[in-house]
């Protein structure tokens, strides 16, 4: 392995080492460092660009188009493309050479001529390794396959470390999850709370007790491999926007932390200072409210986020009948509180859909009809009549397929 293999990649490098291949064998890809959240760019390819663009981006397109679609001929690509059957062919021929693409033999066609031979990505020959830092007790990853598989999980318990104890944490967890696989992988993908900029650098997770930290460059440097890290709504809404295929998505994230990935246009938006959802330090009212770890008071945060939540419930749990009604009052104001947070952004961006991801046992109910009844008094009901405010069908690995999709738009430019 060459010395650069071996220092791992920089945040710009486009050739990402691999520990299982040798250095001649190593994935040559266009998008590999490149931070995902940027102000101008689609989730996936869309059409044909400028001939000094043109190689990596339709190299990028024929991969979508495979990935998308499965098996298909080169011919069917260059259709589904725009792209010219020469172009396709030299483009396939080179993926193929890079382990990329397979060719799975001739199509079975009644038409005269010659059958096609039929290519897809080869969706064996690369795992991914995604990693959720949004949980209160515990650090979660998973090995993924391409196809967003979960081909193992691993945790480490958080026990309340902050600060170097957490990175330390979350070292042992990327390390361990790089060793359960012997399959090649493509990179590593990291949702992190707080503020994270396009390069990976964690600038404020107060509840991690971090700033300034390079989680991004640190993992590279660790493992040799690519890594992206952004805010875990903003991952999370990734993997939501999949699922949906809306343009225009609302994903709130509410967990150790409460924040918000917003997807305009097909998409990602993270704003000038790359807080863009930080709704969790919006500050709900004029009534102080409890402290914060920011430091402020009455933050949605001190409302919404799990651990806030759930204490305040297990304050009332042994109250019998009037337990159970304080608890519908605990949920039901701080589904109001979200409510007001979200109005003006539902009013300003006129969406239809918002979607709320964390323990549906605390949010799906009283909370849910709370926020939803707020919505609607704060907003244009001509214009938001069919607003709909629902849970992620994803559970709790929506930030670890989130990552993935990071790591495949990041790596490949295909999603």
């Amino acid at each position: 392995m060459s010395t650069e293999a071996q220092r791992g990649p920089s945040t710009t490098e486009t050739t990402p080492a691999t520990p299982h291949r040798a250095t001649s064998d190593l994935l040559t890809v266009p998008f590999a460092g490149a931070p995902i959240f940027t102000r101008a760019r689609a989730l996936r390819p869309t059409g044909k660009v400028l001939p000094e663009h043109a190689r990596s981006h339709n190299r990028a397109l024929v991969l979508q188009t495979l990935y998308s679609s499965g098996a298909q001929s080169r011919a069917d690509v260059a259709r589904g493309t725009g792209l010219t059957r020469v172009t396709v062919s030299d483009l396939v021929a080179d993926l193929i050479t890079e382990g990329l693409v397979i060719e799975l033999g001739q199509r079975e066609d009644a038409r005269p001529g010659k059958p096609a031979t039929l290519i897809d990505v080869d969706r064996t020959a690369f795992h991914l390794i995604g990693v959720d830092l949004s949980e209160h007790e515990v650090f979660r990853g998973a090995v993924i396959d391409l196809d967003g598989g979960i081909v193992a999980r691993a945790e480490v318990a958080r026990d309340g470390a902050t600060g170097d104890a957490a990175i330390a944490l979350v070292d042992a967890l990327v390390e361990r999850l790089v060793a359960s696989t012997t399959t090649p992988v493509l990179g590593i993908g990291v949702g992190s709370p707080g503020v994270v900029d396009p390069h990976g650098v964690v600038r404020s997770a107060p509840n991690l007790g971090w700033s300034d930290v390079p989680l991004q460059a640190r993992l590279a440097a660790l493992t040799s491999l690519p890594a992206h890290v952004a805010n875990d709504a903003n991952v999370a809404v990734l993997a939501e926007h999949g699922e949906s295929q809306l343009d225009d998505l609302l994903l709130v994230k509410i967990g150790h932390g409460v924040g918000a990935g917003l997807i305009v246009g097909g998409r990602p938006v993270i704003g000038g200072g790359f807080a863009a959802g930080e709704i969790g330090h919006v500050v709900v009212g004029t009534d102080s409210g409890p402290d914060c770890a920011c430091g402020k008071h009455g933050c949605l945060e001190t409302w919404l986020s799990v651990p806030r939540l759930t204490a305040r419930l297990d304050a009332v749990e042994a109250d019998g009948d009037e337990g159970e009604s304080a608890r519908d009052d605990i949920l039901r104001e701080a589904g109001r509180r979200l409510g007001i947070v979200l109005a003006p952004v539902v009013g300003a961006l006129n969406l239809s859909e918002v979607v709320l991801s964390g323990p549906a046992e605390l949010l799906d109910g009283a909370l849910h009809d709370a926020a939803v009844d707020t919505l609607r008094m704060r907003t244009m009901a001509e214009f938001n009549r069919d607003l709909r405010l629902r849970m992620t069908a994803q559970a709790q690995d929506i930030v670890l397929r989130g990552a993935a999709v990071m790591v495949l738009s990041g790596q490949l430019g295909v999603s």
